[in-house]
């Protein structure tokens, strides 16, 4: 086949799709290029008794007994999100060796923080507390979020206190990943996160940021260049600078290819040769030691 043939929808199809992600088929637009021979789905399964905790599990096909786990959190400004629209998330994972959760949690408006990252910190616990069952090593786990789920999957990592109501500690993980995440926000001027976080009555400490020390785990942070919805530079530069300081394995990179939608599109099947992120994750997640 003439790779010109092939390469120009892949490139209209990148070019289209901040618009197409406006739309409320913007996920079967990707999980329709979603491979059905990388991985096992394990759907619908409860780690709390609300009907927002649930999560499902990718397993890879050639999987082993000892496979890293990342748990993965969507973004959609704590107010909305649905896990079977990231199939395409939970592929790129198990196409990469990887056991990936996919975790719905609840949203504002009906909860305001802390409350997602309580679920966030429950799913974890859930999948630590399962990983062998699913060939993961309960020693490689993972948590990662895009958005607002990397907001989620930060506070997890960096703030003892949501783990520790799990019975558990943040060295408990091997890693985590932040794609696009805010870390920083104070004061809040975007109305519906304004509402998920009761602003201005919004506790200091509710920032990644404030968290950071020699204890926290290794990080990886990728982030658009020109992010239009989150200052990349206060978050995931400053973050990264913050971490280094404290002595903290920390990979980062901004990226010049994408926007805050398409870093985590990037990681579907069809627009992988716009930006390496799952080369990245992928690469983080295998290299990252045992938690000690």
């Amino acid at each position: 086949m003439d790779t010109t043939d092939f390469e120009l929808p892949r490139r209209s199809l990148f070019a289209m799709l901040p618009a197409l992600l406006t739309a409320c088929s913007a996920a079967d637009v990707l999980n329709a290029t979603v491979p059905a021979d990388t991985y096992r789905r394990t759907q619908d399964l409860p780690y709390g008794d609300h009907a927002r905790q649930r999560l499902d599990i990718y397993q890879p096909v050639a999987g082993s007994a000892n496979a890293p786990m990342v748990v993965f959190f969507y973004g959609g400004s704590w107010s909305s999100g649905e896990r079977g629209d990231y199939r395409f998330v939970g592929e790129a994972l198990a196409s990469c060796g990887i056991v990936a959760v996919i975790a719905d949690y609840r949203l504002s408006p009906e909860f305001r923080y802390p409350v997602f990252v309580q679920d966030s910190a429950l799913a974890v616990s859930w999948a630590a507390e399962h990983a062998s069952a699913y060939g993961a090593d309960p020693a490689r786990i993972f948590v990662m979020g895009h958005s607002a789920g990397a907001y989620n999957a930060a506070m997890v990592a960096l703030d003892p206190r949501w783990l520790a109501a799990q019975g558990l500690a943040p060295s408990r993980l091997a890693g985590w990943i932040g794609l696009a995440g805010p870390y920083d926000f104070l004061p809040i001027v975007d109305p519906q996160t304004r509402v998920a976080f009761s602003w201005p009555q919004t506790p200091a400490d509710s920032q990644p940021m404030a968290h950071v020390s020699p204890a926290s785990p290794p990080a990886l942070l990728l982030a658009p260049a020109a992010d239009r919805i989150v200052n990349s530079r206060r978050s995931t530069v400053a973050l990264a600078h913050k971490l280094q300081a404290s002595g903290v394995r920390v990979d980062h990179e901004l990226l010049e290819s994408v926007s805050h939608v398409t870093v985590l599109a990037s990681m579907a099947l069809v627009l992988r040769f716009r930006a390496p992120v799952l080369e990245r994750v992928a690469a983080f997640v295998k290299s990252a030691g045992r938690p000690g």
